[in-house]
């Protein structure tokens, strides 16, 4: 048990790195709350093939390890429980 304990908690520790990394390199979107305001529409071609961009495939990578994120902290607190 003592062996699954130290491998999840350095997975988490990378992963933890890795949300740090991303989150400092990420650009900020000053622009979705002011093209609210301005009514901007969003039926354009960056706005339909956002995903595919490098923007958005950090905000999805940055979900999916957030999401990892959160499931090893659960697991490590049942772990230590344990």
């Amino acid at each position: 048990m003592e062996i699954v304990r130290t491998i999840i908690t350095i997975i988490y520790f990378l992963i933890a790195f890795a949300v740090i990394i991303i989150a400092l390199t990420t650009s900020k979107d000053d622009a979705a709350l002011s093209s609210t305001i301005t009514g901007s529409s969003t039926n354009n071609f960056y706005e339909k093939n956002k995903g595919k961009t490098r923007e958005g495939k950090q905000k999805r990578l940055m979900i999916t390890l957030s999401i990892i994120f959160a499931i090893l902290t659960v697991a490590l607190g049942i772990l230590y429980l344990a």
